[in-house]
């Protein structure tokens, strides 16, 4: 397997084999996103009035623009995955094709590096949904426990 530096970036040349699998992780993690995204839509459904109070309106108009972001980012690069699969075969036809090979290569390092990047600030704005809709939650049990008193 050969290394290559660039950036202080550590990349690998993957053989096709490597580089389908690793597609093939990308499009479920992707697809895992998606529905994680629908449950968070279902959320903002449920609470909606507590989200769009007063003490919440700032936060959480930024946390659906981000979200209504990352959806679509979501589609976009799982288009950009699916359409990259199916290119795969550019590797494994046993033709010398030099230039679509690399550009095969380097297609699939541009997407590593998308979808990693995708993955940290996916994770950063579910921590904040979390605890955002948490923190509503919690408010909205209290509001309803003074009001049985």
């Amino acid at each position: 397997m050969k290394t290559i530096h660039t950036n202080a970036k550590h990349t690998e040349w993957l053989s096709a084999d490597e580089m389908h699998f690793e597609s093939k992780k990308w499009l479920s993690e992707l697809e895992f996103c998606k529905e994680e995204q629908w449950f968070f839509e279902d959320l903002i459904r449920s609470y909606t009035l507590q989200i769009i109070d007063n003490n919440h309106f700032d936060e959480s108009k930024r946390l659906i623009d981000k979200l209504s972001k990352v959806i679509d980012e979501t589609k976009t690069l799982l288009n950009a995955v699916k359409k990259h699969e199916k290119k795969l075969s550019i590797m494994v036809d046993g033709i010398d094709q030099i230039e679509e090979e690399t550009a095969y290569k380097n297609e699939h390092r541009n997407l590593t590096e998308l979808v990693d990047e995708f993955r940290k600030r996916y994770r950063v704005l579910k921590a904040k949904f979390f605890k955002f809709i948490k923190a509503v939650m919690k408010e909205s049990k209290q509001n309803y426990l003074l009001e049985k008193e």
